[in-house]
């Protein structure tokens, strides 16, 4: 008989381990894939022309290529740690005909470095196939309109071998590590090893369940009332409270319950609670941490997504709230006029209509902004505009009675949600102040940005009274002519901005005369830019750590099912169906599936509600469609994992 070497032993295991090696070779497979498919975007022409037009570009890539790395060396190590788990009496075995823990540690390296070579080359290969779908996908969401040719990256291929080199060294440390730690006995019962639940302490655990709701309930509460002075720490809370809340009801509650239910039915669960509580209370000590990181990730993931979209689905509308006439001129009727001309002669329709501001200073009464502005006691610009003025100009705004007004500032539109109202506004002009009351707070700007702040609408009697009234150009004060020009095709907007990006309007320098800087659609074009990066980054993110989360959990269950295949065998002898079993298993696959993602969820839902005041717009109709589909996720693998209990119970015999 030939003396089998110890690659021979390391061919002949990795056939018969087909079964255990698919979970770790996929794990690995998928993780290059994502990070090869992210590296060749980070170097691709198209990609980085549009870099080029924003340094947010790299600094974002960099960022989340610094996550990525993190959650797909998790994913690795901890996929690894199922895998060296199955098959912990394999590698007793080795121990016992005689192989020493070098040679059974040397066995482990020579598999992960094939297994690694391996899955780098097909990730790899993969990755380039794929990587097209990505490359359009971004750039559809970055509005980028040109011919897209993806191209071959030898950076990128070089930069993911070095990173899964690095992680792979991890994996080999992790193998030599539980060789040697541990002792041929405990290799041999490692899938044994089970939690025997203790009967708790009735108080101690009341008072600890109690404790994990009310933290997470605080948490709820000082999310919707955190914006103070003490918003970093307020901030601090909401997350330690939240998560250790978390961590109580995986740890604490549930397990209080379960005990509870066992000890009602005087420890006679039948079939289903068998399957379900009991299988859960014998792993739930175990499985506290993993629920809670996974429960705690997946909010922060929803949070992340949804946020994201949110910002991307209303870019229209954010901008228009910022300019909502589409050109504008300061104190320049003749550059106005040019640039009409200009418009006429490529064909572009337009109105134009010139619009008065009474630019004043003032100040507001005390304690109006939110605290966390801090005093508001200084004087501050306004700019007095007619309500008949703005819809000459195509702009429809109601206007209250006399002496009062509707004030409209997108740069204080955060501050401006937290107001109370009414308040007043005090005017200075000269002899005597002129007061405004302020009784409603409009959304967005009335004229696109202007050199003076806060724009006070009024109805056209009372302006033309103050326009009388208040002493101009003296104390400040001086009435502001403004041009709007407004396009009657909106599928024209990019050719007229390309007519006013022109430097004889953006970079008028003639002394007072001034022409603004940028355009509505130059403004769109720069957020469609910027959230479209975001949104691409944050759903390739979540799709990695959906990914992830769900296959570990998935992962962790197959290993459960084949734990317990001996006691399905024995149900099936005793005469119970694979119907009768499965419905004890869909029962503790709702509890660990659904239990993380109804939390999650509800973390999320919160944690959108306390960010809300960045959205000028509704954002329920994005924040749920990225949750819709992120559950939607999470529940195919739980109905994978339900299909692999299904195989198992049907093999049992």
């Amino acid at each position: 008989m030939t003396a089998l070497t110890l690659f021979d032993l390391v061919i002949r295991s990795m056939r018969k381990n087909i079964k255990h090696y698919y979970l770790y070779f996929f794990a690995l497979i998928f993780s290059v894939v994502l990070y090869f498919v992210f590296a060749t975007l980070q170097y691709d022409s198209a990609v980085v022309e549009r870099a080029g037009q924003s340094m947010k570009f790299s600094s974002a890539f960099k960022v989340a290529g610094g996550l990525l790395i993190f959650i797909a060396g998790i994913f690795i190590v901890y996929a690894n740690a199922i895998f060296l788990k199955r098959r912990s009496r394999e590698i007793g075995l080795y121990q016992l005909i005689g192989l020493n823990k070098g040679a059974v540690a040397r066995l482990l390296i020579i598999e992960n470095s094939l297994l690694s070579a391996g899955a780098l080359l097909i990730g790899i290969g993969i990755g380039i196939l794929v990587s097209r779908v990505f490359l359009l996908l971004l750039m559809k969401l970055v509005d980028y309109e040109g011919f897209i040719a993806l191209s071959f990256s030898t950076a990128a291929i070089l930069q993911t071998v070095v990173v899964f080199v690095a992680i792979i060294l991890l994996t080999t440390i992790q193998m030599i590590y539980t060789v040697y730690r541990n002792t041929l006995l405990s290799l041999f019962n490692a899938d044994k090893k089970g939690e025997n639940p203790k009967k708790p302490k009735t108080f101690v655990s009341a008072v600890l369940a109690l404790l994990g709701i009310g933290l997470i309930v605080f948490g709820y509460w000082l999310s919707a009332n955190m914006m103070n002075t003490m918003l970093f720490f307020n901030m601090i809370a909401v997350l330690v409270s939240t998560i250790l809340g978390t961590y109580l009801i995986f740890r604490v509650t549930i397990s209080w319950m379960f005990y509870q239910i066992r000890s009602r039915k005087q420890g006679h669960l039948g079939l289903k609670n068998s399957l379900s509580i009991g299988s859960l209370m014998h792993r739930m000590k175990g499985n506290a941490n993993s629920l809670t990181i996974i429960t705690v990730l997946s909010a922060m993931t929803l949070a992340m997504l949804a946020g994201s979209y949110s910002l991307y689905y209303s870019t229209e509308k954010e901008s228009r709230y910022s300019m909502p006439h589409d050109f504008m001129f300061e104190s320049d009727e003749g550059l106005a006029a040019q640039f009409g001309e200009e418009l006429i002669e490529n064909g572009i329709d337009f109105t134009s209509e010139k619009i008065e501001l009474l630019s004043v200073w003032g100040t507001f009464e005390k304690d109006v902004f939110p605290e966390w502005d801090g005093p508001m006691d200084g004087t501050y610009g306004f700019s007095i505009v007619s309500d008949q003025q703005l819809e000459k100009a195509g702009f429809q705004v109601e206007a209250p009675k006399k002496g009062k007004a509707v004030m409209h500032d997108m740069n204080y539109a955060m501050s401006m949600n937290n107001m109370k109202l009414p308040f007043d506004v005090n005017v200075t002009s000269g002899e005597s102040d002129r007061q405004f009351r302020i009784t409603e707070l409009g959304s967005g700007n009335v004229v696109n940005f202007v050199s003076v702040g806060f724009q006070l609408v009024v109805n056209d009697v009372y302006f033309e009274e103050l326009k009388e009234q208040l002493p101009l150009e003296s104390e400040g004060n001086m009435v502001l002519d403004v041009y709007a020009v407004n396009l009657l095709d909106r599928d024209q907007l990019e050719a007229a901005s390309k007519i006013f990006s022109q430097s004889k309007y953006i970079d008028n320098a003639e002394g007072e005369n001034y022409a603004y800087s940028t355009d509505y659609y130059s403004m769109y074009e720069n957020g469609i830019l910027t959230n479209g990066l975001l949104i691409f980054i944050a759903g390739f993110l979540g799709l990695v750590f959906l990914i992830s989360t769900g296959s570990i959990l998935y992962f962790k269950q197959m290993t459960e099912a084949e734990q317990e295949k001996q006691n399905y065998a024995t149900l099936r002898q005793l005469g119970f169906t694979v119907k009768d079993i499965m419905r004890g298993i869909i029962r503790k696959q709702m509890f660990v599936f659904g239990l993380p993602l109804a939390i999650g969820l509800l973390h999320s839902v919160f944690a959108i509600k306390a960010a809300s005041f960045l959205f000028m717009s509704d954002i329920t109709i994005p924040t749920t469609i990225a949750m819709g589909l992120y559950a939607l996720i999470y529940i195919v693998f739980a109905f994978l994992t339900v299909g692999y209990y299904r195989k198992t119970v049907k093999a049992a015999l």
